[in-house]
């Protein structure tokens, strides 16, 4: 069995907000950089990135495909679904898996005769939740089809603002398609335990990545052990809950774990929420209301109770980050990124220095300090004051300085 880390959420540059140097070279660079044994392409119904992929990935039958180099891809590509149901606007965001690019060209024929595909990487459509899938399962039972950041407020699939109590609401009988979900940078496994609702689906974590630096891409992944590497490995892992591990960031660091007015830079825990009522004391407008309120306010089980079909998770920050918060720098400082090279180039990548360097030889490369941090953050112990409303996290260490997280 051979471990497999992998991140299939992540965009293009043809998709908003993102990185205009994102091309597949800069994917399989940093990737590599990173640790990933295999990456989601994003975006493939995009007229010009499709082109791309096609010219620069080769297919040799299992779903697999490669870059010339020999890095791992997967066909992938977020959409965005925006309609109305039972009196309330919807947004709901989902990953598309799909086992070659016969099949994608029959998605993307599908999409044009719903709407554009031209404008944006994750293009929006009216379309329901359970429509949508009913129509891409009659292209192939082999399209994986896996609720995005399920928690998020706005494009979650039980996100505060748009989205549903179950997932019985949003597929209705085409739940039976459904799989998995993604965590989501504001919640972890945990949180999603302790709605029994969810045991049937498996737990999977991404990035969302909209560059290829290493402080985006697979900051969330999920492990995958595998005999063989393929597409239908791949699948089998996800639909029967054959997953190794996830890897996850502190939830406290994702932008909508807490409650909270980015503009008027208020957040607040589920509690105070509640004894203001939802209120902001600044403005008196409403609160946007976060992920973990959001589970609260769902689940049917205590804090901490574990399943026992549970799969366990690593919870991970960015090296970068834990270098730029030490430093007290930003992340893509000169400083910040000798620091880090000069660990990639005696310990080969990013999540061997996270998950397996030994202390005494961290000692050897950089500062006490530092290795402390990288220990710490090995076991899931660094503190986080929590990020809301669009708005990252903020590492706390041990030295109680803080640094904005970029």
């Amino acid at each position: 069995m051979t471990q497999i880390i992998s991140d299939f959420h992540i965009h293009s540059r043809f998709s908003r907000a993102t990185s205009h140097e994102l091309t597949i070279a800069n994917l399989d660079k940093w990737a590599r950089v990173k640790g990933i044994d295999l990456l989601g392409t994003g975006d493939f119904s995009h007229p010009e990135w499709n082109k791309e992929l096609k010219q620069e990935l080769t297919e040799d039958g299992t779903g697999i495909l490669k870059t010339k180099s020999g890095f791992n891809f997967v066909l992938s590509n977020e959409i965005s679904l925006m309609y109305s149901q039972d009196g309330k606007g919807r947004r709901v965001h989902i990953v598309l898996l799909a086992p070659n690019f016969k099949t994608v060209d029959q998605i993307t024929s599908y999409l044009l005769s719903k709407g554009r595909i031209d404008y944006d990487g994750r293009p929006i459509f009216n379309i329901s939740c359970d429509k949508f899938v009913e129509d891409i399962m009659k292209i192939s039972n082999e399209i994986e089809v896996i609720p995005a950041h399920a928690w998020t407020p706005y494009f979650g699939v039980f996100g505060s603002m748009t989205g549903f109590d179950t997932m019985e609401q949003a597929f209705k009988e085409q739940v039976k398609n459904i799989h998995s979900f993604e965590t989501g940078m504001s919640s972890d496994p945990e949180m999603n335990w302790r709605l029994s609702k969810l045991d049937k689906f498996s737990i999977l974590s991404f990035s969302d990545s909209h560059s290829f630096w290493p402080w985006r891409l697979g900051r969330e992944a999920t492990i995958f052990d595998l005999k063989d590497l393929s597409y239908k490995g791949i699948l089998d892992g996800i639909r029967n809950n054959k997953i190794d591990f996830t890897i996850e960031t502190s939830p406290s660091y994702g932008k909508y774990h807490y409650d909270g007015h980015r503009v008027c830079k208020f957040s607040c825990s589920p509690e105070e929420s509640r004894k203001i009522n939802n209120i902001c004391p600044v403005c008196g407008k409403k609160l946007v209301i976060g992920v973990l309120n959001r589970v609260e306010e769902l689940a049917d089980r205590k804090d901490g109770f574990k399943p026992g079909h549970a799969k366990p998770f690593r919870t991970l920050l960015p090296l970068h980050e834990l270098i730029a918060a030490r430093f007290q720098m930003g992340v893509n400082t000169k400083k910040v990124w000798q620091e880090y090279n000069s660990l990639i180039e005696k310990f080969k990548h990013e999540f061997n220095i996270l998950l397996n360097v030994s202390e005494s030889d961290l000692k050897k490369v950089t500062t006490e300090n530092l290795v402390r941090d990288i220990l710490k953050n090995r076991e899931g112990k660094i503190k986080v004051q929590p990020g809301y409303d669009g708005e990252y996290g903020q590492l706390v260490l041990e030295s109680d300085k803080q640094e904005k997280l970029i």
